[in-house]
């Protein structure tokens, strides 16, 4: 079979499956899967009684405005702000990173470092965002900037990890949430067994690619165990994610950061979800060195992040969506950032059915 027919089969399969059962809700957590599913309109392959909700799996939308506000002071200081494209343009209290003059956009922390050192009169700061994925680059970057004895460079932890925010899910009352379709980048560093504590919330999850094939047999797989009542973890992703992981860059993660607990947009405080900098590198904290604080600001008014990242609200649920925040002029991360929920159905004209359900 071609491509085509194995993904029409596999939505037949699962339609098969489905027939007489109630609604199943399975979660993505991972920003490249929220847009590969609208991209390839996965959501229109499957039965009324199957649905995606998008959770927080976009390290951009899960951080907050306090993040954001923190990110903006540093660079309107003087102090060099070095970060991904996507965090440029997320609105902070009157204003965003990208209309300040002291950013640098990077595509790989190392750039971060070697600014810091060829530009030996200038503070550069790094913002650590994202997840797994992205801390042991992180890390790698300040222990070489340490290696260098660079005295002008440090980092600003605003990483978060998986796992809390999972059994926080979980624990919601009455959640609906039937499985997670697993992120396959995050897993390549964290390995499979990295989920097995999801057993026991009575639950099921599968690592799955990025492709429309990948994500339909993701969901095949999660239907059936769901149907079948199995409480299971699957690695449908098994040519790059293995059981352990990448040992060497959780060491390079582990050797930098420890756990703490962290603020997430919409969500608020979840215990150890986060990482922080270990006192042994206290000189390269951008915390300690230039004395940031959480500051309790409030999201935009009448922004739905926060609830599109619990899955609670799809983005047309939000009276900004569409018409006041679009990607040209955003409101809320969510429309932001490239694997945000909102900008995936802005830019694929996602439908959502009668009952005001994602389709």
């Amino acid at each position: 079979m071609d491509l085509r027919q194995q993904i029409s089969k596999l939505s037949e399969d699962i339609k098969g499956l489905a027939a007489g059962h109630p609604l199943m809700n399975f979660m993505e957590v991972c920003g490249t899967h929220t847009m590969s599913i609208a991209k390839h309109g996965i959501r229109s392959l499957l039965p009324d009684n199957v649905r995606i909700i998008s959770g927080p799996g976009c390290p951009v939308c899960v951080s907050t405005t306090s993040d954001i506000q923190n990110s903006i002071e540093l660079a309107q200081r003087g102090i060099t702000v070095a970060t991904f494209g996507d965090m440029l343009k997320v609105p902070g209290v009157e204003t965003s990173l990208s209309s300040v003059p002291e950013i640098l956009m990077i595509y790989s922390p190392l750039q971060a470092v070697q600014y810091a050192l060829e530009h030996a009169d200038k503070e550069v700061v790094l913002l650590g965002i994202g997840f797994e994925t992205t801390a042991p680059l992180m890390a790698a970057a300040l222990l070489k900037a340490k290696s260098l004895n660079l005295k002008n460079f440090s980092l600003y932890s605003m990483h978060r990890i998986v796992p809390p925010a999972l059994s926080l899910l979980l624990e919601i009352p009455d959640s609906s949430i039937a499985g997670f379709i697993l992120p396959g980048h995050v897993s390549v560093i964290t390995g499979s067994d990295y989920y097995e504590f999801m057993k026991k919330y009575n639950t099921r999850g599968v690592i799955a690619g990025f492709e429309a094939l990948d994500i339909m047999e993701a969901l095949y797989l999660l239907v059936k165990s769901t149907v079948e009542g199995m409480t299971i973890i699957q690695n449908n992703y098994p040519g790059v994610v293995s059981a352990k992981g990448n040992i060497k860059a959780q060491k390079i993660s582990e050797s930098v950061f420890e756990n703490c607990d962290s603020v997430w947009r919409g969500i608020g405080s979840i215990k150890n979800s986060g990482l922080k900098i270990k006192d042994t590198f206290s000189t390269y904290n951008a915390t300690l060195k230039f004395n940031i604080t959480e500051q309790h600001l409030p999201d935009p008014p009448g922004c739905l992040c926060g609830s599109i990242l619990l899955g609670k609200n799809i983005p047309t649920d939000c009276g900004h969506f569409g018409n006041t925040c679009t990607p040209a002029n955003p409101v809320g991360p969510c429309m932001v950032s490239s694997e945000g929920t909102c900008a995936a159905y802005f830019k694929y004209n996602v439908i959502q059915p009668t009952d005001g359900r994602s389709k």
